[in-house]
This record gives C-alpha cells, structure tokens and sequence, in this order.
C-alpha cells in the first residue's frame, strides 16, 4: 500500500474547513481527477458515495464511506472498488485557522504497469495531492 502525507494551514475557521472537506461534493472541486460525485447518502459516520476517478487515464468507479467521523477533528474515509484507499483528515485549530492534515493510503489498480510506470504514477500522485491541498485552501480562502 503507497502513503502519502501532506499538510496545510487554512485561514479560515476549523468549522468551516471540516463541513467543506465532509460534503462530498466538494471533491469535483478540489481532486484534481475525481471526475463525477453521485449517490451521496447518510450523514456523519457511514456517510457515503459513489465516484468516478481517473487515474493513468483510466477511469475507475467505487464507493467510499466515512468509518470515522469526529466533528472539527478528524475524519476517515474509506474507498473500495477501482482504487482501495484510506483518505484521514485531522483537523486542528491553528492561529485563527485551521491546520490540515491529510494520509492518504491506496493500492495502485493496475498491475501491469510494471516499476517504471507505477514510479511515474507514484510521482503523479504526489502531485496531485499538492495540488489538492492547495485547492482546498484557495477556494476556503477566496
């Protein structure tokens, strides 16, 4: 399983960046490759949707659902189908904002891209959690 780990701070309320990172379909904003949100369904924990991702190019659908949920705290939100991943959100009052942290664990799909392409992949991934984080904040920010 591949980690990755990134944090920012936002400079808005924990409250605000919480609700913001929990509604799903925020995710069409700030993942880069999330390509459609549906079948959104619950409140809290075992909240849960369906997605469509893209990943290498290759559009993947599954389904994720909240299995830890503590307002303004931390959130965890686990995804099975075309990708495996564990997405934990920590949330901590900063200053007058927010610190963000985010894991992200996930099982690359496709096996046969060999090391070279799944290194590439990796690094892609990489970028696009950057990218995320730093969505989330400009458009809480803005």
């Amino acid at each position: 399983m591949k980690r990755l780990e990134r944090s920012i701070t936002i400079n808005v309320a924990v409250e605000k960046v919480f609700n913001y990172i929990t509604d799903a379909m925020n995710q069409i904003d700030w993942m880069p490759s999330m390509v459609a949100i549906k079948d959104v369904s619950g409140s809290g924990l075992g909240k849960g949707h369906r997605w469509t991702y893209k990943m290498a190019g290759i559009l993947l659908e599954g389904e994720s659902t909240f299995t830890e949920y503590i307002p303004n705290k931390r959130t965890v939100l686990e995804s099975k189908g075309g990708v495996k991943s564990t997405f934990t959100f920590d949330f901590e009052t900063h200053n007058d904002g927010t610190m963000l942290k985010l894991v992200i664990e996930y099982n690359i799909p496709i096996p046969v891209l060999g090391k070279i392409g799944e290194l590439i992949l990796l690094k892609r991934n990489e970028r696009e959690a950057d990218l995320a984080m730093t969505n989330i904040k400009e458009i809480l920010e803005g």
